[in-house]
């Protein structure tokens, strides 16, 4: 089987699934290459599954709300798997003046974007949630925000694009990009060499390292976060939840189960096989966390706990972008823990640049190069 194609794709998460997806359904040859054995095994598969506007930097928010009018409505249709999307809306909730102050701000800057986003007092918020405890003194409100499954969404992506003859492969351990004649032409792995006229790199935090190979260095980090899921429960609400500390997120699912993320502060266990998992002092840390604001859950058993990295932007906001010093070379990466609910534009978008088109949104926020110091 030839290694070349018009796109290699570095990275199997939901980022590349979805980038692969467009570009197939543009007619563009597709190669897609991740390190893991399973599609959607970093961050896609270990995030709290939020899709939303509200609480995002004002830079994404276009993107934002480009994907929620655009095309969550119609994902489960187009890919014909059901990706358990719901707009019920997001309250992010405080406790305490300094919190409301936080989303105050985040709804005041929001707003002016023109989002429809608002304040609610105490007695707002329990009229949209009566289950919260009585520490939650307010809360912003976005109706049009929700949730989906992204696992769910990832594999759907996957299997639409494998439909429409993307080539994935599994296990594949890139090592560097190769420029030709000055161009980023090839990527080197540990068993071959793949070769096509644009590479997309959709690697999370290991895109730092990978873009090092052709002296290309993007300010981020990996931070820990860690899930939990709980058995099935009565129906409750549907609202995504978060908080003015970003400290604690989470959403019921349509199985009836409670998905829920926060930062309990101490490090996950890597075990042999590669996956990370928390411990019980995690599970116990974020456990206690989520019962401050919904007593209600205090019996209910937990299923499992997973752990996984962010990579988070040195600025918070990711980089979409391709690279003026190494043409042929697109960067999607450092989405800082942001990337689930935008990856379907986010997907659109790096398909319209490997295609050489001009972008349907602007992506000048969002360039590598605005780290550089200027002179």
């Amino acid at each position: 089987m030839s290694e070349c194609s018009d796109v290699i794709i570095i990275g199997g998460g939901v980022i590349g699934c979805a980038a692969a997806y467009y570009l197939r359904k543009s007619g563009v040859s597709v190669t897609v290459l991740e390190k893991s054995p399973h599609i959607g095994n970093g961050g896609s598969g270990r995030n709290g599954g939020g899709v939303r506007q509200s609480g995002r930097d004002v830079r994404e928010l276009p993107l934002a709300m480009y994907a929620v009018e655009h095309m969550w409505p119609f994902l489960s249709e187009e890919l014909g798997v059901n990706v358990e999307y719901h707009k019920e809306g997001n309250l992010r909730l405080g406790k305490t003046e300094k919190h409301l102050e936080i989303l105050q701000g985040l709804t005041d800057r929001a707003a002016a974007c023109g989002l429809g986003v608002s304040m609610l007092t105490r007695d707002e918020v329990r009229e949209i949630n009566p289950y919260l405890s009585e520490e939650v003194i307010g809360a912003s409100w976005c109706p049009t925000d929700g949730h989906a499954n992204p696992l769910k969404t990832t594999l759907g992506y996957y299997k639409k694009a494998r439909e429409a003859g993307a080539r994935f492969i599994t296990e594949e351990n890139v090592l560097a990009i190769r420029k030709i004649k000055g161009r980023a032409r090839q990527v080197v792995t540990e068993r071959t060499v793949y070769e096509g006229e644009h590479i997309i790199l959709a690697a999370g935090y290991e895109s730092r390292a990978i873009a090092g190979t052709v002296g290309i260095d993007i300010p981020m980090s990996h931070v820990l976060i860690e899930a939990l899921v709980t058995e099935a429960q009565p129906p409750m609400f549907a609202q995504m939840l978060g908080t003015a500390d970003a400290d604690f997120y989470g959403h019921q699912t349509e199985h009836g189960s409670f998905v829920f993320g926060g930062d309990s502060g101490f490090e996950a266990v890597n075990k042999d096989n590669g996956h990370m998992v928390t411990s019980s002092i995690t599970a116990s840390c974020t456990c206690r966390g989520i019962l401050k604001y919904i007593p209600k859950l205090a019996h209910a058993k937990i299923v499992r706990t997973w752990a996984g990295y962010e990579d988070v932007s040195y600025d918070g906001v990711p980089v979409i972008s391709p690279v003026d010093e190494v043409p042929g070379l697109i960067l999607a990466c450092a989405f800082t823990g942001h990337g689930f609910g935008i990856a379907p534009v986010v997907g659109m978008l790096l398909a319209q640049l490997a295609r050489e088109e001009k972008p349907s949104l602007d992506l000048s926020e969002f360039r590598y190069d605005r780290f550089k110091p200027v002179i």
